[in-house]
């Protein structure tokens, strides 16, 4: 745990959101049911971060709609961390265990995420800022890990009905199925995506004296779709 901590302290900010006080990496990897082989797929050399990864999430994401972005990629030291390498893989045990998937690869987008605020009157806000789904796929899940929780306020997580994406959940149309708020590490979720849309609140600073952060590892999983 305390290797993966400190590569979400060193994320870089959010290419595509500044000011928003938020920080990511992302990356892909495949695994092969039949070979029981979880492989990271390379990203694309980059200038600026190194690699990077390609990112969409289609017309599900009302801030960048059918927008392909790229994403700082999850450095190669932390791909083979014990701790990464087990959540990942029981994530694509219980996706295994509700699908007949045995013969088809599952396509995993592994992402981390870091709400971090310096101090009074700043909030770090997650994107889509409203409730959203990631792909509306019958054969998308989403699963989400707690890695740390430190003075910080908010960052509630709500799940609703599907009809209810593109709204806060404070809309008197949202229809909300739960809210909750993760806060001790490794807390989690779990979503079947076409069924529900989710959300995270933004974060601010608690009530003790420095910084606080919330950081959190999201995993998509999905059958692999050729493209032939």
């Amino acid at each position: 745990m305390a290797r993966i901590r400190e590569v979400f302290e060193a994320l870089p900010p959010d290419p595509y959101a500044p000011g928003t006080n938020r920080f990511r990496r992302y990356s892909h990897a495949v695994y092969l049911p039949w070979k029981d082989e979880l492989s990271w797929i390379p990203g694309t050399p980059d200038p600026v971060h190194g690699t990077v990864t390609n990112f969409s999430q289609g017309e599900d994401d009302p801030e960048h709609p059918q927008k392909r972005r790229v994403l700082p990629e999850i450095p190669e030291a932390l791909r083979g961390n014990p701790l990464l390498l087990r959540l990942l893989r029981w994530d694509i045990e219980q996706v295994l265990s509700l699908r007949d998937l045995s013969r088809r690869p599952l396509w995993a987008g592994v992402h981390l995420i870091r709400l971090g605020v310096d101090g009074p009157g700043q909030d770090a806000v997650s994107s889509p800022n409203c409730l959203h789904q990631d792909g509306s796929s019958a054969s998308t899940f989403t699963f989400a890990h707690l890695i740390s929780r430190t003075n910080v306020t908010g960052g509630q997580n709500v799940i609703a009905t599907p009809a209810s994406g593109g709204l806060q959940p404070d809309d008197p149309w949202a229809d909300i199925h739960a809210s909750f708020t993760l806060t001790d590490p490794l807390d989690g979720y779990a979503v079947h995506d076409h069924r529900v849309s989710h959300y995270v609140g933004p974060v601010r600073t608690g009530s003790e004296p420095g910084p606080g952060e919330r950081s959190i590892l999201i995993v998509g999983l999905a059958p692999y779709v050729p493209q032939l």
